[in-house]
């Protein structure tokens, strides 16, 4: 979702808005699509697409925060006042993840259990990861330094946090579970709600913070002077990366011996991770040179557009596809019927994205547009 005020760039919203329209797909599929249609290809492919929008966000809010952060540094700003700004960014999320909920669970009443309130969903965890790289930028900030050496600090410091969450994850979801905390707080942790053991559907900590500590490594680069010279090879660099980190996923996976007891390589597995990270910076690589040189040359891109209110455009659509205004009955209709229901989706929320930048902050200018001027005063009164 979109964070702090800064300078907009053209390919960051786009792959912003590549998240939404795959979040878009794989809810309408999900929520409206009926059981005999939902065991083929297309349902699986589907499903599968939908494992990217949470990573997208999250590695996006990273490289949004490394943006933020450069330019307070630029400015003279002490590592506790750039830190206090990201956390404070991070807090409001948390905030909107929380109202959210309540949001969802007064809609849904009298059906909803009170436990909804507590469950911890992509929002929650977004407004997290930001406060966590709060602390992080902070502790790795030295007064009056180098702010080449700073971005250096916080390219390594950010993926060893990002690879020390992901290798972590595992026996918290299974050997190390804190079971001795209450649910709610345990479900930061692994996720693990009111149910017996962890949920994969669920977004807790370990491992959905480890994609914003690698977005926070990953624009700490693209904010260093040679990347922003070099653009186009930063990005190819980053894209070759990706691959390495992907075709590294598979080789490990193949190893007849895992480092853990319980091994679940999609949904915990350290190998994982670095196959979804790998995928990100080769997406991250295309939306570049899509903006660059593909139809993203054209004034208007509609995924651009998207990506500049990726926030609101997630917050309404769920209303449509998955809560009380759905405008098509949930598991009961044909992929070809969803499918019109996921253009109509698109379309709606394009609208709504458009009228937001449009009138974003004329508010008091159109109220006084409508507002009748007062009658001029009588001669001699």
């Amino acid at each position: 979702m979109a964070t702090a005020p800064q300078q907009r760039i053209a390919y960051i919203d786009w792959m912003r808005g590549f998240a939404c329209l795959a979040m878009f797909q794989t809810h309408c599929y999900d929520s409206w699509v009926a059981e005999p249609y939902r065991h083929g290809k297309f349902m699986m492919w589907s499903q599968l697409g939908g494992t990217l929008p949470a990573p997208l966000f999250l590695f996006l809010a990273g490289i949004s925060f490394a943006m933020v952060t450069d330019g307070l540094r630029k400015r003279g700003a002490l590592p506790s006042r750039v830190a206090k700004t990201i956390i404070m960014r991070g807090a409001e999320i948390l905030g909107f993840g929380l109202l959210f909920r309540l949001q969802e669970y007064l809609l849904g009443l009298p059906w909803a259990p009170w436990t909804d309130l507590l469950r911890v969903d992509v929002l929650n965890v977004i407004g997290i990861s930001m406060m966590l790289m709060g602390c992080v930028c902070w502790a790795a900030g030295v007064r009056n330094g180098d702010i080449a050496a700073q971005r250096v600090r916080g390219v390594w410091t950010s993926a060893c946090v990002a690879m020390l969450i992901s290798l972590a994850t595992p026996p918290l979801w299974t050997t190390w579970r804190p079971r001795w905390l209450p649910w709610p707080l345990e479900s930061y942790i692994n996720g693990v709600h009111i149910f017996d053991k962890p949920q994969p559907w669920l977004f807790p900590i370990f491992p959905w913070t480890a994609f914003a500590f690698a977005g926070l490594a990953c624009g700490f680069i693209l904010m260093g002077d040679w990347a922003r010279r070099s653009t186009l090879k930063a990005t190819a660099a980053l894209g070759t990366l990706g691959i390495a980190l992907a075709a590294f996923s598979v080789l490990a996976d193949s190893r007849p011996r895992q480092l853990y007891a319980e091994y679940d390589y999609w949904h915990t597995s350290p190998n994982f991770f670095l196959m979804r990270t790998g995928i990100l910076l080769v997406i991250l690589l295309f939306a570049y040179s899509w903006c660059r040189w593909g139809l993203g040359r054209l004034r208007w891109d509609p995924l651009v557009q998207l990506g500049k209110t990726s926030l609101l455009v997630y917050w309404v659509h769920i209303e449509f596809v998955y809560g009380r205004f759905s405008f098509l009955p949930k598991r009961g209709t044909t992929i070809a019927s969803a499918s019109v229901g996921l253009l109509i989706i698109f379309l709606a929320m394009l609208g709504l994205s458009l009228a937001r930048t449009r009138f974003k902050g004329r508010g008091l200018a159109i109220t006084r547009r409508w507002k009748r001027p007062e009658p001029a005063a009588a001669p001699g009164t």
